[in-house]
């Protein structure tokens, strides 16, 4: 069978795109999960969309491929033009540019059967062999414009008129697309409505730009979907600890973004354990909306009330204890940015100036563990600090004692 970029079920395309550029690219022989044939077509397919991000190198192993994106060039998330291709016949793509063709403007409007008499008159008509078009297709494919919101419908007396939806000027909006369609979640809504657009460059740059998450915007749209309609969902959640992913029913909440890291988390409610959890986007799939559930403001005002104790995405719904953290750190007297940075990323927890140069930060939180790789960045500056959770803090301190001996200052600074 011949090679195609095309694309039929994306879910596969997700998984292998994943696979090869989120979790690391592997060589042939190392990817066991499909056969050689499916991962040279798959390598292929993705290459056409990313050839000019993809980089080669020779170990050995064997040959591994890589994603190298420079912010500094690279103005637009390379991934949206994975969504940007789909599968479909050729009489799809025919029927496509002559209903657009037909109803060229606004104003044109006509009926089913005026639409299938032009088609069958001015287009199919001067073949050779003559085609044609059942009125049950045509019908169809309006009607599928008409819900992606492409056509409209006007009725007049008996008559049902079809015609194209006013087209909107995004010119004095490309500043706004441009950045929300590569900070926002479910960007690649702005990337499309960029292509409408003669675009100039960018005028933005970004430091930190996750640009892998756009593999889950279809997955994040439908947990807004169900979010907007207060509704449970069943999900296929795949466990890092299983091979084979499973089936949830969950009430979906909030969606959280790591400023971090990028990773994007469900917290829902899974009624069957009685509690609220979290869930990596990238790890579900088959998303499928239900009925509406009753306790959705309820399940919502509860979980904006452990908020109050998360300093991640752990929470305990019937948690009986809380974890204090506290910590003291040394401000010089022309570090006033360190104080401005403790305020701007306390989070759940509180600041308060002990002297002149002392200032200590309490948080009571449901994981402790969360906040230590946070903690870690003020090490320099920490003169002391207090963890209700012993093993935490036991391994703090024995992950700085082991730093100690690596730098060989044994017992750290004295000053």
């Amino acid at each position: 069978m011949a090679y195609s970029e095309l694309v039929k079920n994306f879910d596969k395309i997700r998984a292998y795109m994943r696979e090869f550029y989120v979790y690391g690219f592997k060589s042939r022989t190392e990817y066991d999960a499909k056969s050689a044939r499916s991962y040279d077509d798959e390598r292929r397919r993705i290459e056409s969309w990313l050839g000019d991000y993809m980089r080669f190198t020779q170990t050995a192993e064997g040959k591994n491929v890589f994603l190298s994106v420079d912010n500094r060039v690279s103005q637009h998330n390379p991934f949206y033009k994975a969504w940007k291709a789909k599968s479909f016949t050729d009489r799809d793509i025919t029927l496509h540019f002559i209903i657009f063709d037909i109803l060229h403007d606004a104003s044109v409007k006509m009926t089913l059967k005026e639409i299938i008499g032009v088609i069958d008159r001015d287009y199919l008509a001067s073949f050779e062999e003559p085609m044609s078009l059942d009125e049950s297709t045509v019908r169809k494919k309006l009607k599928e414009y008409i819900e992606e919101g492409l056509l409209l419908t006007e009725k007049e007396g008996r008559q049902v008129y079809y015609r194209r939806t006013e087209m909107t000027d995004l010119s004095s909006v490309q500043d706004a697309l441009d950045y929300f369609s590569e900070a926002a979640p479910c960007g690649v809504v702005g990337s499309y409505l960029l292509d409408r657009l003669a675009a100039d460059e960018s005028i933005f740059s970004f430091k930190h730009h996750y640009i892998t998450g756009t593999l889950d915007s279809d997955v994040m749209a439908l947990l807004f979907d169900a979010m907007s309609k207060k509704s449970c969902v069943t999900v296929r959640n795949l466990n890092r600890r299983e091979n084979e992913p499973k089936e949830l029913q969950l009430v979906p909440l909030k969606i959280y973004i790591s400023t971090q890291n990028g990773r994007q988390y469900l917290l829902a409610y899974r009624e069957d354990l009685d509690r609220i959890s979290s869930y990596r986007l990238d790890y579900l799939s088959a998303v499928r909306i239900g009925a509406v559930c009753e306790q959705f403001d309820a399940l919502r005002a509860t979980l904006c009330e452990l908020e109050k104790h998360m300093w991640g995405v752990n929470c305990r719904l019937h948690a009986k204890h809380l974890e204090h953290v506290e910590f003291v750190v040394r401000v010089g007297g022309d570090e006033a940015f360190i104080v401005q940075r403790l305020a701007r990323e306390k989070r759940c927890g509180m600041v308060e100036q002990i002297d002149e140069t002392h200032y200590r930060f309490t948080a009571e939180v449901f994981d402790t563990m969360e906040m230590v790789p946070w903690i870690r960045t003020f090490i320099s500056r920490i003169t002391q600090f207090n963890f209700s959770n012993r093993t935490v803090e036991n391994k703090l301190r024995d992950d700085l004692e082991w730093m100690y001996r690596m730098y060989g200052i044994d017992g750290g600074d004295e000053a």
